[in-house]
């Protein structure tokens, strides 16, 4: 198990993780790249449980991908079928990362973030827009912008589709669907593809 997961988390989170990958018996399956998700943790049709994170995160966004999930598969286990991100999850959630906040493994740029995000974690880290640009260390994917560095006015485009960014609300960005003419709220950390700057 060290073997693959060195490749994905800080060396120095590999003892927890294998010990919470063999304390709760956990299945886990390392995948390429969803647009949807991270992450997720699902029973299987044979009544095995299963994980399964996106191979393309950085260390520090797998990590917390990979505790998020195993904190849905020790909810099942404790409570059987609750809220997916209600107080039990949280809870759990909350228990089984409190022993990787520690600079050796998250980096000190990351950590207060982290510890803020924990006091009441979100279904997703990206919904935390600090949180999730400290992960990625203010960086976006080869070839995209957040949707914050692009100027207002300007097109772009995302999965396939190509929007104008409007103006900011509190904390999400007004986009206009240039085929659908509907306006839909961006996240400030949405990874965009510009395509006319204005």
């Amino acid at each position: 198990m060290k073997k693959i997961l060195i490749k994905y988390i800080p060396e120095e989170a590999i003892p927890l993780v294998e010990y919470l990958i063999i304390e709760h018996k956990i299945n886990l399956k390392i995948v390429s790249e969803r647009q949807t998700k991270h992450g997720d943790f699902r029973r299987l049709p044979n009544g095995h449980m299963q994980i399964t994170v996106n191979n393309n995160l950085n260390p520090y966004q797998f990590l917390l991908t990979l505790v998020h999930e195993i904190a849905h598969h020790v909810t099942y286990q404790k409570f059987g079928r609750v809220q997916p991100h209600g107080k039990e999850w949280k809870t759990v959630f909350q228990h089984l990362m409190l022993p990787f906040l520690q600079p050796d493994i998250y980096p000190k740029n990351i950590l207060p973030y982290l510890a803020n995000y924990l006091k009441n974690p979100k279904a997703s880290t990206d919904a935390d827009v600090n949180l999730s640009l400290a992960l990625r260390e203010g960086k976006s994917e080869d070839g995209k912008n957040f949707i914050f560095e692009i100027p207002n006015g300007s097109v772009f485009q995302f999965k396939e589709t190509l929007y104008k960014r409007g103006n900011k609300r509190r904390t999400r960005y007004e986009c206009l669907n240039l085929e659908n003419k509907r306006v839909y709220l961006f996240n400030q950390n949405a990874e965009v593809k510009l395509v006319v700057s204005k």
